[in-house]
């Protein structure tokens, strides 16, 4: 609530106070007066008078009662509607506040993951790389060994007696 809406309510509520009090309290005074005796219509009348006034001053108390009692319900449900605003105001801050946490956990959580994803494929890799080179490893081995058979093989076979082979002269000289 602000402070000019504060004073309008706060100045008639003043006011209606004051003369909700003023009123009854100057009207006590004034039926007193000093002692010539009336007649008997002229006390009747000013008894049925007071009555009067005093019917009129209980209305009017009410009245300002109930003037009084439409103010403050006023001013409370104002402040009751500014304090509603300010808690939801502070709740959707807060809301706002927890989504922005959960979107930086999610990319945390998801960098977290892709980092992973990244060396599980690095160490796939490496490990597909290096079954390779094992794999040709033993290919180039078992190479060398069936060079190596074929080679003794070879030389079994010039050392067991076998006649060497005389080379065979070229077609134009067996003419």
């Amino acid at each position: 609530m602000s402070k000019l809406s504060r004073a309008v309510v706060r100045t008639p509520l003043a006011l209606l106070l004051a003369v909700g009090i003023a009123g009854p309290l100057s009207g006590c005074g004034d039926s007193s007066e000093t002692g010539q005796p009336a007649g008997a219509g002229g006390a009747g009348e000013a008894g049925e008078e007071a009555a009067n006034e005093k019917r009129e001053e209980a209305a009017e108390t009410e009245k300002n009662r109930e003037l009084l009692s439409q103010l403050e319900a006023t001013r409370r449900e104002e402040a009751a509607e500014e304090r509603a605003k300010k808690t939801e105001k502070a709740a959707l801050a807060k809301a706002k506040k927890r989504a922005a946490q959960a979107e930086k956990e999610a990319k945390k959580h998801i960098a977290e993951a892709e980092a992973k994803l990244k060396q599980r494929e690095a160490a796939a890799k490496a490990k597909l790389e290096k079954e390779r080179e094992e794999a040709r490893k033993r290919e180039a081995q078992r190479k060398r060994e069936a060079e190596a058979r074929k080679t003794e093989a070879e030389h079994a076979a010039t050392t067991q007696g076998a006649p060497p082979q005389q080379p065979s002269a070229a077609p134009s000289e067996t003419r």
